[in-house]
């Protein structure tokens, strides 16, 4: 027989949630690049994104929850065969002890993928020849095969699209060069030889994928463990689901004011302290992915813009959420210019609270600290919707000893 299911106040639930994502409080998973592997392996999964109007995603997902953060650490990570590279719900990095949950995915590629003509056929075949005999290629080690001219981002030649299926299907696994181009090899000299490669069934593979989410979510609903696992169509993920409440191997969960039934691990602990530590996050953060849930948990109506046209935008191309504590208090569109080492913060948008000196003090230092993660040397503030608060933050980065230059 199912428990009752669990009573939380949405604070509670917040509170749960910022755990589960890393951000209770600095440096939850350590310092050092075992930090940023427990990190992955608890998440299980790090959206991977190429924007480079600050750092990448992945890279500011990390630091935002490793102080000592270096960017090189998740390609040695990939290189000693801890992590890897794949596009399982996203782009991202995945555990490799976790390799062989990616095996339904890439069935799901190989088997309902469109159908491939002849020379698509005879292209990938070769490609595989060619990596088999000389080792890892790059979309560059092949001639531009492309029959008529490109007609836009999307319209890949002939070969970039063989090599992105091959890679799909887990013929072939990619790793990244220093200026993050994509190498493709093949599995047998990446994947380490005591990694487990049977396919789960279908049952193995749901459940991992429930207790993956409800892992890195705290609480979930089936809408979220659906999604992660949206291109494996037919999963079991309900029906799991169901005999797992049913033997209390999961918990359910209500929340006040909310109607979906959640979930929760059953050692999931709900007395949760939090440190109020500001934090600076990537529109690709975990905590953020799910805008209906930062509206329905946080009462935090987010978007990123920079797929939004430009006369429709609100606060910015590509404003970052800042969290402090469990509350959000502001959102910031920020652009770094790399040859001028300068921040440049476009817009401060903060939202209705009222905010203390510490939670201030704590968004200057986490803003300081911002500026170097992006390998900057100085900042400028151009405008906010609060210019009190704006006026408080200039005047400690150009009155105190900051002075406007921070040491590399």
């Amino acid at each position: 027989m199912p428990m009752e299911p669990i009573v939380l106040t949405k604070l509670q639930a917040r509170k749960i949630i910022i755990e589960a994502a890393g951000l209770a409080r600095k440096a939850q998973f350590g310092t050092g690049i075992e930090a940023v592997y427990r990190l992955i392996d608890h998440l299980g999964f790090v959206q991977l994104d190429t924007n480079y109007v600050v750092e990448r995603a992945h890279h500011h997902v990390m630091a935002a929850r490793v102080p000592d953060y270096q960017t090189e650490w998740l390609t040695e990570l990939c290189e000693d065969g801890r992590i890897y590279e794949y596009f399982s719900s996203d782009a991202g990095y995945l555990p490799m002890r976790d390799f062989r949950f990616s095996f339904p995915v890439k069935q799901v590629f190989e088997t309902q993928g469109k159908p491939l003509s002849k020379p698509e056929h005879n292209l990938m075949k070769q490609i595989m020849d060619q990596v088999e005999r000389e080792g890892p290629v790059m979309v560059g080690d092949f001639e531009n095969d492309r029959f008529e001219a490109s007609t836009g981002w999307w319209d890949w030649r002939p070969a970039k699209v063989a090599l992105e299926r091959l890679y799909l299907e887990g013929k072939l696994m990619i790793s990244r060069s220093k200026t993050f181009q994509k190498v493709y090899d093949l599995p047998l000299n990446l994947v380490p030889e005591d990694i487990d490669l049977n396919m789960p069934t279908a049952e193995e593979y749901a459940r991992f994928m429930i207790c993956q989410t409800l892992g890195a979510l705290g609480i979930a609903s089936l809408k979220e463990m659906n999604w992660r696992s949206r291109r494996v169509k037919g999963n079991l993920i309900k029906k799991e689901l169901e005999k797992m409440a049913q033997s209390a191997e999961v918990k359910m969960v209500m929340v006040e004011g909310l109607k979906a039934p959640l979930y929760m691990l059953p050692d999931q602990e709900t007395n949760i302290e939090l440190a109020e530590e500001v934090f600076i996050l990537s529109p690709f953060d975990i905590l953020n992915v799910f805008r209906y849930r930062l509206k329905d948990f946080f009462n935090f109506d987010y978007q990123i813009e920079c797929f939004v046209p430009a006369p429709k935008r609100l606060y910015g191309y590509f404003s970052l959420p800042v969290l402090a504590g469990e509350t959000f208090i502001a959102r910031m569109d920020a652009k770094a210019d790399r040859k001028q080492k300068t921040l440049i913060v476009h817009n401060i948008h903060f939202e209705a609270v009222e905010l203390d000196q510490i939670t201030m003090e704590k968004f200057i230092e986490a803003l300081k600290v911002f500026v170097r993660f992006n390998q900057c040397q100085d900042i400028i503030f151009k405008r906010s919707n609060n210019e009190t608060y704006l006026q408080a933050i200039r005047k400690s980065f150009f009155e105190s000893a900051w002075s406007g230059i921070l040491p590399l």
